[in-house]
């Protein structure tokens, strides 16, 4: 198993930047597929972003293509979001996960995500 712990959310004005982190500890971090997802109130959860466990290999959804930046160190057992320019519609709880994969496949539906952190606030005033 892996144990994942978001945290660097916060309250930030439209066309600010965030930098969430995402810890691990447990099983040998590098061995998996991560990604980022969020969710809004009222609405379902949406993918985010997500990298593949090697090769780098990543993946936006269209609205955040350009502003954000998903990353891993696996020396760290960390996964990163940079999120620029944001905008009030970016307000959600972000969640990061983590899944089994093989080493150049990037996981973007939820279902196929073993682990979950508990999430972190992002709210973006305007």
């Amino acid at each position: 198993q892996v144990q994942l712990v978001e945290s660097g959310g916060g309250l930030v004005q439209a066309g600010g930047s965030l930098r969430l982190s995402c810890a691990a500890s447990g099983r040998t971090f590098s061995s998996y597929a991560m990604g980022w997802f969020r969710q809004a109130p009222g609405k379902e959860r949406e993918f985010v972003a997500a990298i593949s466990r090697g090769f780098s290999r990543t993946d936006y959804v269209d609205s955040v293509k350009g502003r954000f930046t998903i990353s891993r160190d696996n020396a760290k057992n960390s996964a990163y979001l940079q999120m620029n320019s944001l905008k009030p519609e970016d307000t959600a709880v972000y969640y990061c996960a983590a899944a089994i994969a093989g080493g150049g496949v990037v996981v973007i539906t939820d279902k196929n995500y073993s682990y979950w952190g508990q999430g972190t606030q992002v709210t973006v005033s305007s």
